[in-house]
């Protein structure tokens, strides 16, 4: 008996592409992008990252030790991860409360699950999500305006006002992120006071010159979320090398464009923005880098459009109705608890089946 058989899990689906390669090539995507946040916040990019990756490698390599596993830091997954948590952070967070995020990621998420390829969330995001319940002040506060850009408005729009209720309202959102500007302006509406200001703010985030602002990251925000340009390039890379289903940003950009214009404006029905909801925020990184993660996203193809659908429609709906101002990463951990379901419902029809 030389010859064993060897009994896997499916897909059973062979390419002459190594997980390092895949891991790696990822990483080249992210270039682009990783370099204009550098340019846009200098050595804050470089130190938030290095912190990132190096607390997701050393703790990838002490899981390993731990559980007498052979250790694969060189293959790029823990990199990776890093990489994606720090694009998921403000470029000012403290570099010890990112470490901790990308062992959080690393430990709980990916680990404790088995490893790679066994992690039913994506580790990056499940980082995210824990920096946000455990430090929701260094990850909401602190923004600073890119070189060359400003926060979320003109600061011509935080004009002197004799009301103190304005001028304090006017200086919040100057001093914001978009969406989270946003949501302050939609929370105003509803204060006579304040309502007129908030209708003038919202007009100026959905300005051509505010949209086109955030498409070339001239806006304030995490270091994934200055950059919606050089992400849509890398995220072409992806789709090219076909490392990356088109479906899935397809499908969570196109419900995230659809529901914002048919009912993210003020004035009623299709007055809403989508290229505004498309541009800001994390939507760019989520799509095609968090989205299109190969281990938790579904594998069949009607399975990733009803993953990308469902991950569109809760992003919109936190980002109307929810706490946060941002839905990305939630949206896709919660769609990610899905996926087996998924995949069970959507197995395509047997080659020869006749069904009755």
């Amino acid at each position: 008996m030389a010859d064993k058989f060897f009994v896997a899990t499916s897909p059973h689906i062979k390419k002459n592409i190594s997980v390092t390669k895949v891991m790696w090539l990822v990483i080249l995507a992210l270039l682009p992008a990783y370099i204009h946040t550098v340019l846009l916040f200098g050595m804050n990019t470089v130190w938030v990252s290095l912190a990132a990756v190096a607390g997701a490698l050393f703790s990838e390599a002490l899981m390993q030790f731990l559980f007498k596993k052979k250790i694969t830091v060189h293959d790029g997954s823990a990199f990776l991860t890093g990489l994606l948590l720090a694009f998921n952070v403000p470029p000012t967070i403290p570099l010890w409360k990112v470490a901790l995020g990308s062992a959080f990621a690393i430990i709980v998420a990916k680990q404790l699950f088995g490893g790679l390829g066994y992690n039913i969330f994506n580790p990056a995001l499940a980082g995210r999500a824990f920096l946000m319940a455990s430090y929701p002040v260094a990850m909401t506060s602190g923004w600073t305006a890119p070189a060359g850009g400003v926060l979320s408005l003109n600061p011509a729009v935080s004009q002197a006002a004799a009301d103190p209720a304005v001028a304090k309202f006017l200086d919040s959102v100057t001093s914001a992120t978009p969406l989270n500007a946003l949501k302050t302006a939609r929370a105003a509406l509803d204060d006579p006071a304040l309502h007129e200001q908030a209708r003038h703010v919202i007009g100026e985030l959905f300005s051509k010159d505010s949209v086109f602002n955030a498409f070339l990251g001239k806006i304030g925000g995490c270091l994934g979320e200055t950059t919606a340009l050089f992400l849509l390039i890398g995220g072409l890379f992806l789709l090219i090398t076909k490392l990356a289903d088109w479906r899935v940003p397809a499908g969570y950009l196109g419900t995230v464009a659809l529901l914002t214009w048919a009912f993210g404006g003020i004035d009623g029905l299709f007055t809403g923005d989508p290229l505004f909801h498309l541009f800001t925020g994390g939507l760019m990184l989520g799509a095609f880098f968090m989205a299109t993660d190969m281990v938790t996203s579904p594998i069949t193809a009607k399975g990733r459009w009803i993953f990308a659908v469902g991950c569109g429609v809760l992003t919109f709906t936190i980002r109307m109705w929810g706490g946060y101002p941002e839905g990305v990463s939630y949206s896709i951990l919660l769609m990610n608890i899905f996926v087996p379901l998924i995949d069970r419902y959507t197995v395509p029809v047997s080659f020869g089946e006749v069904r009755s």
